[in-house]
């Protein structure tokens, strides 16, 4: 086993945790609160009746608010802080290192010959 499937299984399971607490935070606290402010009622209980078939668009409304509460979480404290420690590992790189003129290998920077096509290179590159 790789370590890497390792750490998935680990992160769908934490996620299917996360997302139960969520729907739990929107159906119990989020909805409530949201539906004392604007005067209406809860939003599981709204629906739609048309024959004998009920359609629970309440239930829909809490659907929607758990999953944009999960992405916005996701993004904020997973997405966006990778991203921004991404680019920082690639920048310091790039600094170390630089092109060939001759054969656009990459070479660092202090090198005076490249190892690739053995150009001579002047340190004004």
């Amino acid at each position: 086993m790789r370590g890497n499937v390792i750490d998935l299984a680990v992160a769908v399971v934490i996620g299917a945790a996360f997302t139960a607490v969520v729907n739990s935070f929107v159906s119990n606290l989020l909805t409530p609160l949201i539906s004392a402010f604007g005067g209406l009622p809860d939003f599981s209980s709204l629906k739609v009746t048309v024959g004998r078939s009920n359609f629970l668009y309440g239930d829909f409304i809490n659907a929607v608010i758990s999953f944009l509460l999960v992405a916005a979480v996701i993004y904020f404290l997973i997405v966006k802080p990778y991203t921004h420690f991404k680019d920082r590992a690639q920048a310091q790189e790039e600094a170390t290192h630089r092109d060939c003129p001759e054969c656009l290998s990459e070479i660092p920077i202090a090198a005076t010959r490249c190892a690739h096509c053995t150009t001579e290179l002047s340190a004004a590159l």
